[in-house]
């Protein structure tokens, strides 16, 4: 188990307080989540700047220290994706701490295959060797990032949504091919810095939308230097609700998108 965090806005916001001050913030669920277990193995953050990803990473909890308090702090950004690590598959160790980062993709998952140890062939024969080689870690996840990526790389003409919806599909049925009675979790985010795409799959998901301007209910002050001209618009995905809002459920064995440009989120069954 993980806990993951989405957030995409039509303008730079500031993401500090549902990272580190809600009352359920991501860093307080390193410590213990809403079912009372600890994410204490790691954590990462990614953010864009000209199109480029930057990941900081740590192999510690987010709560120890200073560091992921730092890291939130300076983060204003249109785009986020973040994540704290209950190590189930590999090691706590840098290279098994998401979000894993290859070009301009970035990706993050919260879940378990399996059987990992008698799937990993393969996935790796399923993954271009040159993409192959680019594995440092022992995680299910980063292996599977590097078979979609092989995937988007096979069909560079199909939509990301739909070679992400098929290749969480694909490795479902894989596990199912080992063990008919497993439950996988295949909770999963993927972003080249535009728009973001994940699946809901065995794990819990939420969203809020954020419509206008608005005073943020922990620091009652807006975390945008907003434009008059533009209108708007923010969403944010979680494995949990981090605020007082009204946080939606997103249904499980779905596939959802938050588009470039619009900050909608839009979600269809797989």
């Amino acid at each position: 188990m993980c806990r993951l965090y989405g957030f995409y806005a039509t303008e730079p916001t500031k993401v500090e307080c549902t990272l580190v001050h809600a009352q359920n913030a991501l860093m307080a669920q390193s410590k213990s989540d809403l079912e009372g277990v600890s994410h204490a193995h790691g954590w990462g953050v990614v953010t864009y700047e000209n199109a480029a990803p930057h990941a900081e990473r740590q192999a510690w909890a987010a709560y120890h220290g200073e560091h992921f308090k730092r890291a939130a702090s300076r983060i204003y950004a249109d785009l986020v994706i973040a994540h704290v690590r209950r190590a189930t598959v590999g090691a706590p160790d840098i290279h098994n701490t998401h979000p894993f980062v290859h070009g301009h993709w970035s990706f993050a998952h919260n879940g378990t295959a399996p059987h990992f140890a008698r799937l990993k062939q393969r996935f790796l024969n399923h993954t271009a060797p040159p993409l192959r080689q680019e594995i440092k870690g022992e995680t299910d996840s980063e292996h599977l990032f590097y078979y979609l990526l092989s995937l988007m790389h096979a069909s560079p003409r199909k939509p990301l949504a739909t070679v992400v919806k098929e290749g969480v599909a694909t490795v479902a049925s894989w596990i199912d091919d080992v063990d008919e009675k497993a439950k996988p979790g295949l909770n999963v985010m993927m972003t080249d810095g535009r728009r973001i795409v994940g699946v809901r799959w065995g794990r819990s998901l939420y969203h809020v939308q954020r419509d206008g301007v608005y005073d943020c209910e922990i620091c009652g002050f807006p975390h945008i230097h907003h434009d008059p001209n533009r209108d708007y618009r923010a969403v944010v995905v979680a494995s949990e609700p981090l605020t007082h809002e009204a946080w939606t459920e997103i249904p499980d064995r779905s596939l959802w998108i938050v588009e470039e440009g619009n900050g909608a989120l839009s979600i269809t069954p797989i």
